[in-house]
C-alpha cells in the first residue's frame, strides 16, 4: 500500500542522519552570539496579524502575498510568524524589558513561515538565526552586528561570501528618494507588472525588489538611495565604512540593496554566497530605528539581522565545510540470554547515569546481528555478557576501533569502562566526551 500522506509543499524533514549538521550550526551561532553579549529569547510561533501589518508594511510582499493567516472565534486573526523581529519587539515591550537599560541584546533560533514558490534555498517553512540590539544609535553598533555575522560565517568555515552594504537613510531622506523614484518610473508605468504599478503609488522602493525581468531592467538606472542622504545619514554611513575598513572587513557598497521589509532605516546589508546559485543571500539585516515606536514604545534605535539556517547548511555542503560528527554510543552491551539481558539493562543504566551513551539489545537478536548493529551505529566499545560471564563475574571489553579486548570485572565495571574510555579519548582525540569528571569512577567511587 503506497503512502498517501506526504509532508506539505515547501517544507522538509530533518532526519537523524542530518541532525549533526543542524547541531553544528546551532551550537556555533549560539556560542558566537553569547561571546558578543547576546542572550537567547523565544516568542510564540504565531502573533496577532496586525503586528506584522504595522511592522513589516502593508505594501510588502510578505504582507500582501506570503503570510499564513487564520481566523479564530470572533473577529481575531492570527498569523504564523513570517520573520522574527516584530515578535521580539512586541515581547520586549509587553514584558517591560525595554525599561531595564540599554543596550538590550537578544538572539533567537526559530521557524518562520511564508507562502511563496518553493525552490532551492527558499522554503515555506524555514529556520532563522537572528539577533536584535536596542538602544544603540552609533555606527559602531552597526559594525558590531556586521562583525558578528561575519564571525559566524567564518566560524562555520564558509568562504566565498561577500558583504554588500547600503544606506537607505532616515524618513526625511526616504521621502525625497521616493519622490525621485516616482519621477523616474512614471514614464514606464504601463510597462511595469501589475504589482509594481500599485507599488509605484504606495511605496516605490518596493519596485527595486521586483523579480520580474522587465521591472528589473527598467530599474537598472533608477536613482540610488545614497544620492539622497541627509548630512547625518551620510556621516553615519561614512563612519560605518571607516570602521569596517579598520576591522579589515571587505565590503561593496551596493545601492540596489533596500531589503524586503518596510521597517528598515539607514544601514542595510547582505552577505551573499557564490556557492548556492540564485538564492545567494545567507544573511540580511540592518537598522530599523522607527520600529519600536511604531509598535507602541518610545523611540529607540534598533538593528539586527536574520540568517537562514537551510541556506547556511546548503552553503556549507556545497563548500565542503566540516560538520560535527554524529553522536554515537560510547558502549554497546550485547546480552545472550534472559539473565544476561537483565544484567545488561542494569549496566546500561549505570553507564548512562555516569554521563556516557549506552545501548543494549531490545529485540532478542543473536550475538552476530548484535555485533553488526554495534558496528553500524558506531559504538566505541562493546561488551558481551552471557552465562559464562555471569558465572565468572568477568567479561571482555572490546575497543571497536583497535579490536583490543580488555578483561573487566563486572562488579567494578563502571570504573574499568571509564578508564578505558578516557584513555581512548586522550590517545586518539575522540572529543571532549566527559573527560573532566571521571576521577570518581576511575577510583571505583559513585558520582554524586
Amino acid at each position: 500500500m503506497s503512502m498517501q500522506i506526504k509532508r506539505p509543499k515547501g517544507t522538509q524533514d530533518m532526519l537523524p542522519s542530518q541532525a549533526a549538521k543542524w547541531r553544528t550550526v546551532e551550537e556555533t551561532v549560539r556560542q558566537v552570539a553569547e561571546q558578543f553579549g547576546f542572550k537567547e529569547m523565544r516568542t510564540p510561533v504565531f502573533e496577532e496579524t496586525g503586528l506584522y501589518v504595522r511592522s513589516v508594511g502593508d505594501t510588502s510582499d510578505v504582507v500582501t502575498k506570503e503570510m499564513y493567516t487564520v481566523s479564530s472565534k470572533g473577529s481575531d486573526t492570527f498569523t504564523l510568524r513570517p520573520e522574527g523581529t516584530a515578535g521580539i519587539v512586541r515581547a520586549l515591550l509587553e514584558n517591560g524589558v525595554m525599561n531595564e537599560g540599554f543596550p538590550q541584546k537578544v538572539y533567537y533560533l526559530m521557524p518562520c513561515y511564508r507562502h511563496e514558490k518553493p525552490q532551492a534555498g527558499r522554503l515555506r517553512e524555514f529556520h532563522q538565526f537572528g539577533l536584535e540590539m536596542f538602544g544603540a544609535a552609533s555606527p559602531y553598533a552597526d559594525a558590531e552586528i556586521i562583525l558578528l555575522a561575519s564571525t559566524v560565517l567564518e566560524s562555520l568555515g564558509i568562504e566565498n561570501v561577500s558583504l554588500h552594504i547600503n544606506s537607505i537613510g532616515c524618513p526625511e531622506c526616504r521621502a525625497k528618494y521616493r519622490d525621485a523614484l516616482r519621477e523616474y518610473f512614471a514614464p514606464h508605468e504601463s510597462e511595469l507588472c501589475e504589482t509594481c504599478q500599485e507599488r509605484l503609488k504606495k511605496n516605490p522602493m518596493r519596485l527595486l525588489d521586483c523579480k520580474s525581468p522587465i521591472c528589473k531592467e527598467i530599474a537598472k538606472n533608477a536613482p540610488t538611495t545614497v544620492d539622497f542622504l541627509c548630512d547625518d545619514c551620510r556621516a553615519h554611513f561614512d563612519t560605518l565604512k571607516d570602521i569596517l575598513t579598520d576591522f579589515g572587513v571587505a565590503f561593496t557598497v551596493d545601492p540596489k540593496i533596500v531589503r524586503g521589509l518596510d521597517y528598515y532605516t539607514r544601514t542595510v546589508f547582505e552577505f551573499i554566497s557564490e556557492d548556492i546559485g540564485a538564492q545567494g543571500t545567507v544573511c540580511g539585516g540592518g537598522r530599523y530605528d522607527g520600529l519600536v515606536s511604531e509598535l507602541g514604545g518610545q523611540a529607540v534605535p534598533a538593528l539586527g539581522f536574520g540568517m537562514g539556517l537551510e541556506r547556511i547548511i546548503m552553503t556549507m555542503e556545497n563548500s565542503g565545510c566540516e560538520f560535527e560528527a554524529p553522536k554515537t554510543p560510547d558502549l554497546y552491551i550485547a546480552p545472550m540470554g534472559e539473565k544476561a539481558q537483565r544484567k545488561a539493562a542494569l549496566l546500561a543504566d549505570a553507564v548512562r547515569r555516569n554521563g556516557y551513551a549506552a545501548e543494549t539489545d531490545l529485540i532478542g537478536r543473536g550475538i552476530k546481528p548484535q555485533m553488526r548493529y554495534a558496528d553500524k551505529v558506531g559504538a566505541k566499545f562493546v561488551v558481551v555478557i552471557g552465562d559464562n560471564e555471569l558465572e565468572s563475574g568477568e567479561a571482555k571489553l572490546k575497543n571497536m576501533r583497535t579490536g583490543d579486548e580488555t578483561p573487566v570485572v563486572l562488579e567494578n565495571f563502571m570504573a574499568a569502562f571509564s578508564s578505558a574510555f578516557i584513555n581512548e579519548v586522550f590517545e586518539n582525540g575522540l572529543g571532549d566526551d566527559i573527560v573532566g569528571a571521571m576521577t570518581d569512577e576511575i577510583s571505583g567511587e559513585d558520582k554524586e
